[in-house]
C-alpha cells in the first residue's frame, strides 16, 4: 500500500496519543516534550499487537506515569509536524483517546526527562501549540457530556 495520496503528497504518518484527564477536578495532565520541552499529551507510534487505545494507555505510563482507565472511543485528532534531528520534518496525524487517571506512580520510565503538570482545561489548551489539540481539550465538557470519558467509581477513604 502506497503512503502517497493522490496529488503525489504524502499523507501523514499516525500516532496515539493519551488526553488524561481528572473528571472530578476537571484537570488535564500535561507532560514537557523531551526536545523543546513544550506542553504536549503523551504519545507515540501504533504498537504491534496492541489496541491504539491500549497503545495511548502505554504512552501515557512510559511518558507521565499515568494509572488509569482508557475510553474505547476517539476523541478526535489533530496534526503537527515532528521535526527529525536531521532536520527534516514529517506531517504526523495524532489519534486522541481519553484516559481517566487513578495514579501517578513517582517512578516510570521516562521520569527524568519530563516534567507533568495538572492544567485546568482552559488553561490547557492554551499552553499547548497545536490549536487542533487545544480544541479537543476544550471540548472536554461535550465529551464527558456524552460519556466518552471513561467513569471511574471514586475510591473509599
Amino acid at each position: 500500500m502506497s503512503r502517497r495520496s493522490t496529488g503525489g503528497r504524502r499523507r501523514p504518518a499516525t500516532q496515539v496519543a493519551a488526553l488524561c484527564v481528572d473528571p472530578q477536578r476537571r484537570r488535564v495532565l500535561l507532560i514537557t516534550s523531551r526536545g523543546t520541552g513544550r506542553w504536549v499529551v503523551p504519545k507515540g507510534w501504533p504498537m504491534r499487537g496492541k489496541s491504539l487505545p491500549r497503545t495511548a494507555m502505554q504512552e501515557a505510563w512510559e511518558e507521565a506515569g499515568v494509572e488509569g482507565v482508557v475510553g474505547k472511543a476517539e476523541l478526535g485528532r489533530f496534526h503537527y509536524d515532528k521535526l527529525h534531528d536531521n532536520g527534516l520534518s514529517l506531517p504526523v496525524e495524532v489519534r486522541v483517546f481519553p484516559l481517566t487517571v487513578t495514579g501517578l506512580a513517582s517512578r516510570f520510565p521516562e521520569a527524568d526527562q519530563r516534567r507533568r503538570e495538572w492544567f485546568s482545561a482552559l488553561d490547557a489548551a492554551a499552553a499547548v501549540n497545536e490549536d487542533g489539540l487545544s480544541e479537543l481539550i476544550l471540548a472536554l465538557p461535550r465529551f464527558h457530556a456524552k460519556g466518552l470519558i471513561p467513569f471511574v467509581k471514586a475510591k473509599k477513604s
